[in-house]
């Protein structure tokens, strides 16, 4: 099993953070991440994901679960649970505002295997929720 992950706290409620977090359309504007996210967000839906790290290339993934303004599951991955990849998004109200986490895992049969090929996704964590936190901090 291979994991990374991140928690940042935004001076905002839940509701805005969210409301950012779910317009994907949007992102390429504020998130140095990602390039492209090619449909809404919304539960239920598949979408692809095109990121900065493999520039070209779609992540597609399943928006599994979407209870907002709290909390938003993305799974991906391969049949019979061979290689599977879940992202948890997470928003906490604090007294400072929203604590906001980000954490996926990969786990599966092949997972030993493929996760040798998957780079090190940390430092594109941390950018993504500085640029959460930032983008949420300067329109609230």
């Amino acid at each position: 099993m291979k994991s990374f992950q991140v928690a940042i706290t935004i001076r905002a409620t839940p509701e805005r953070v969210w409301q950012i977090l779910t317009d994907g359309a949007s992102w390429p504007a504020w998130n140095p991440t990602v390039e492209k996210v090619d449909r809404p967000i919304i539960g239920g839906s598949k979408l692809k994901v095109f990121t900065k790290l493999t520039p070209g290339r779609a992540f597609p993934v399943r928006v599994s679960e979407f209870s907002p303004p709290h909390r938003m599951v993305w799974t991906g991955g391969m049949p019979l649970g061979l290689f599977k990849g879940e992202r948890i998004y997470t928003l906490t109200p604090t007294g400072a505002g929203t604590e906001f986490s980000m954490r996926e895992t990969f786990t599966g049969l092949m997972a030993p295997l493929i996760c040798k090929s998957i780079p090190d996704l940390q430092p594109s964590f941390n950018e993504f929720a500085a640029a959460l936190q930032r983008h949420v901090e300067q329109t609230a």
